[in-house]
């Protein structure tokens, strides 16, 4: 635990040093979420309508930009070699390095999006929900990016595969995501989606480390 610790803490530092790679999910967050915004008529209904699938879309887009060099940065300068032989468990490195990719690109979307909800017209317990399953979902989408970078890690184009393998398995995560919005929207109560969304999280953060630390040492060797 204290060498996976000291990844998570490494993976941090690294990140903050490198400004533009935790500050560029949030700018495009906010950018696709304002042309939305701009390019629609503000007193449409369809706004609203739509308004919770385009921000859990969105989201799932900020955390896969550059999530194809999650792992390939470690396998070009020799980290994931140390990793793999590394005494401690190689998925419990895996975890807590996805723990620091959700940390500095994922929190941030979610502690902006009641903000951002505004732009859509939804009312307060639709924001309230919004943010709430972002908080469940977003670790999830998180693990199932950092599954699809481990699983491309050594193939010559991940960036055009990456999308193509992690979006069937994000689907689950936008339907309970966003269905959970338009239920709050409708003034009903949100339990079963977020009941959901927590259990996808449970199954996620039990699989999803096991399968890209396979799929990493499969790729080391």
């Amino acid at each position: 635990m204290n060498a996976a610790f000291a990844i998570f803490q490494r993976e941090l530092r690294l990140t903050f040093r490198r400004q533009t790679e935790w500050a560029q999910p949030l700018v495009f967050y906010g950018i696709v979420i304002t042309l939305f915004a701009l390019g629609a008529d503000p007193g449409s209904p369809m706004l609203r309508q739509f308004g919770s699938t385009v921000l859990w879309v969105a989201a799932l887009l900020a955390l896969l930009l550059g999530g194809d060099r999650l792992f390939r940065d470690d396998l070009d300068d020799g980290t994931l070699e140390q990793l793999v032989l590394a005494p401690a468990p190689l998925a419990v490195a895996v975890g807590f390095k996805l723990a620091a990719h959700w940390l500095v690109s994922g929190l941030p979307l979610v502690l902006i999006s009641p903000l951002i909800a505004g732009a859509f017209q939804l009312s307060h317990d639709a924001s309230w929900a919004l943010f709430l399953g972002l908080l469940l979902g977003s670790p999830s989408l998180a693990l199932i990016c950092g599954f699809g970078a481990a699983a491309t890690v050594a193939l010559p184009r991940a960036g055009i595969l990456l999308p193509i393998l992690i979006l069937p398995l994000a689907v689950p995560v936008l339907i309970f995501g966003a269905g959970a919005v338009r239920v709050a929207q409708s003034g009903l109560p949100i339990d079963a989606s977020l009941y959901f969304l927590a259990a996808i999280l449970m199954l996620s953060i039990c699989v999803l480390p096991l399968a890209a630390a396979a799929a990493l040492r499969n790729a080391y060797e």
